[in-house]
């Protein structure tokens, strides 16, 4: 199999995947003031991920919980993930409690290890409460929680190419028993 079919079949298969996520979840769970049943999902392609990601860490309220596989700043003040430490940082001055759950290798020379300390320290800074997981798994996921409510969930990383380049797809759901769920799974990470 030639490798563009492989790649394919890789994006057809998290795409799938997606898929079958959202249909589990987004099972209707909730009843408004009017009686309606609903769920509010956004697929959100490539570059549309960023300014989404932006909103809703500004827009939060009293939580964000988070986990990343690579958290790549620069310290350049205009690259995408440096802006998004900065806006974490202003959450925690709004008073939002903000945790971020890190991959961390268990070879000390690791890239994705050296990249996410890099941004623990900065974030750390700005009195965010950062985690790694344990050395012996990986943590390969990509999401983020808001008040309980909003998910954040996909393929991207955090890091100038994904949130810039790359093609990456993401949902945001609007669903608190979705949120309950991913933060439960995130508790259990260590």
């Amino acid at each position: 199999m030639s490798d563009s079919r492989a790649d394919d079949m890789t994006v057809k298969r998290r795409i799938w995947f997606l898929f079958l996520l959202l249909l589990t979840f987004c099972v209707p769970v909730e009843t408004y003031g009017d009686g309606c049943e609903c769920r509010h999902v956004k697929v959100l392609a490539d570059g549309e991920y960023y300014p989404a990601l932006i909103d809703a860490i500004d827009g939060a309220q009293r939580t964000i919980t988070m986990a990343f596989f690579l958290f790549k700043t620069s310290g350049y003040e205009k690259s995408y993930p440096d802006t998004v430490v900065r806006h974490l940082i202003e959450a925690v001055r709004r008073d939002v409690r903000v945790t971020v759950i890190l991959e961390q290798d268990s070879d000390a020379r690791s890239s994705v290890t050296a990249d996410n300390r890099e941004t623990a320290e900065r974030l750390e800074k700005g009195n965010v409460t950062v985690r790694f997981d344990g050395p012996g798994r990986t943590t390969h996921a990509k999401v983020v929680v808001f008040d309980d409510r909003y998910v954040l969930l996909g393929s991207h990383n955090l890091t100038n190419s994904a949130l810039k380049y790359n093609h990456e797809m993401s949902l945001f759901i609007d669903s608190p028993a979705v949120a309950g769920e991913v933060l439960r799974y995130l508790g259990a990470l260590h």
